[in-house]
C-alpha cells in the first residue's frame, strides 16, 4: 500500500472497523502468518470480516490480507484477532511445524571438505 493510499484514508472509518481499538489481541501475529478459514461468512457480517473469510479459504499471510483489503497491516491484525478469537478463522505461524533442524554427520562434513579441496 502507498503512503498516498494510507494519507487519504478516513481515520474515523479505521476508528470504526476496528471498533476504536489499536492493538489486536494476539500479538503472535506476524505480517508472514497464514490465516486459513474455518467459516463461512454469515449475513450481517461486517463487509471485512466477511471478505476476509472468502479471502483466506486458501491459506494467506496476513500482509496479503492487507493489500487486497487495502488497510493497514495493523488494523487487519486486529480484524483477524478477531476472528480468531470467535474461532472462524486458523493461524498457522511460521514457526509451528517446523522440525528442528539437525545437524549433518560430522564424517560426511569432512567428506565434503575434501572433496572441496580436490576441487
Amino acid at each position: 500500500m502507498s503512503r498516498r493510499a494510507l494519507d487519504e484514508e478516513d481515520p474515523d472509518r479505521l476508528y470504526t472497523v476496528t471498533g476504536g481499538r489499536s492493538r489486536a489481541e494476539d500479538d503472535h501475529l506476524d505480517v508472514v502468518t497464514l490465516i486459513v478459514s474455518a467459516a463461512e461468512p454469515v449475513p450481517g457480517m461486517q463487509s471485512e470480516y466477511a471478505r476476509i473469510l472468502r479471502m483466506c479459504r486458501a491459506p494467506t499471510s496476513v500482509v496479503e490480507i492487507s493489500a487486497e483489503l487495502r488497510l493497514p497491516v495493523s488494523v487487519v491484525r486486529i480484524l483477524v484477532s478477531d476472528l480468531l478469537t470467535a474461532g472462524k478463522v486458523a493461524a498457522r505461524h511460521p514457526s509451528t511445524g517446523r522440525a528442528r533442524p539437525e545437524l549433518p554427520d560430522a564424517a560426511f562434513l569432512e567428506k565434503v571438505l575434501v572433496g572441496l579441496h580436490n576441487l
